[in-house]
C-alpha cells in the first residue's frame, strides 16, 4: 500500500445512548390563599348565616325638654317662687304682724285662691304665669295641652300646694312640704310632687 492511499479508519465502540429528553408537564393552577391558623370555620363545616340587619331604635325625647319645650330647671322655679312670696307674702305677712295673725291666715287663704289662679287664666302668652313666673320667664302648662283656666289654677295652687303640702304637710314636720319644694332635683321631668298630682309641667316661656 502506497503512502499516498488512504488508510483504513480505525473501528470506535459505539456511544452508549443518552437519557431520554424530559417530557413537559403542565404547571400546577395556583392554590387559593389559605386563612392563618385560627381563622376561619372549621373544615367541613357550614358558614354561620350572616347577620340580620336590626333598624337603629328610634331617638326618645330629648332630655330636659316636653313636648319639644325646654323645662324650668330647679333654680328657676325657686326664683319665681321667691318672687311671688315678696309680691303676696310681704304684705301678709306684714299685716299679720301688725293688726292680727287670724287676719294674716284669711289674707293668705284669699291670695291662694285669687292672686295664683286669677294671674294663671289669662290668656295669650301670659296663661299659666304668675308675675314671678313671668318675671323669670317660666309657664305652668297642662300635660292635656289645654290653657288653664280658674278650676286647674284653684286645685294647683290651693288645693294641692297650699292645703296639701303646706297646710296638712306642716303636721308631719313640714317634711311633705320639704320633699315637693326638692322633688325636681332628682325627676327626669323636674316635676314637683304637686306637679305629679296636678298633671302639669314647668317649661320656658
Amino acid at each position: 500500500m502506497s503512502e499516498g492511499e488512504n488508510r483504513p479508519t480505525e473501528w470506535q465502540p459505539p456511544k452508549p445512548p443518552g437519557p431520554p429528553p424530559p417530557t413537559w408537564e403542565p404547571p400546577a393552577p395556583p392554590q387559593p390563599p389559605q386563612p392563618p391558623p385560627g381563622y376561619g370555620p372549621p373544615p367541613d363545616e357550614p358558614l354561620p348565616p350572616p347577620a340580620q340587619y336590626a333598624p337603629p331604635a328610634p331617638a326618645g325625647p330629648a332630655p330636659g325638654t316636653w313636648q319639644g319645650r325646654p323645662l324650668a330647671g330647679w333654680w328657676q322655679r325657686v326664683g319665681a317662687a321667691l318672687l311671688d312670696a315678696l309680691i303676696v307674702g310681704v304684705p301678709v305677712a306684714a299685716i299679720a304682724l301688725a293688726v292680727d295673725p287670724a287676719l294674716g291666715i284669711l289674707l293668705g287663704l284669699t291670695a291662694a285662691l285669687t292672686y295664683y289662679p286669677l294671674l294663671m287664666m289669662r290668656d295669650g302668652e301670659a296663661n299659666g304665669q304668675t308675675l314671678g313666673k313671668q318675671i323669670v320667664g317660666i309657664r305652668v302648662v297642662q300635660e292635656s295641652g289645654e290653657p288653664f283656666t280658674y278650676g286647674p289654677g284653684v286645685l294647683r295652687e290651693f288645693a294641692i300646694k297650699y292645703l296639701l303640702f303646706g297646710t296638712v304637710g306642716g303636721f308631719f314636720l313640714a317634711i311633705p312640704t320639704l320633699l315637693d319644694y326638692l322633688w325636681p332635683l332628682w325627676d327626669d321631668q323636674n316635676r314637683a310632687l304637686h306637679d305629679m298630682l296636678a298633671s302639669t309641667r314647668v317649661v320656658h316661656a
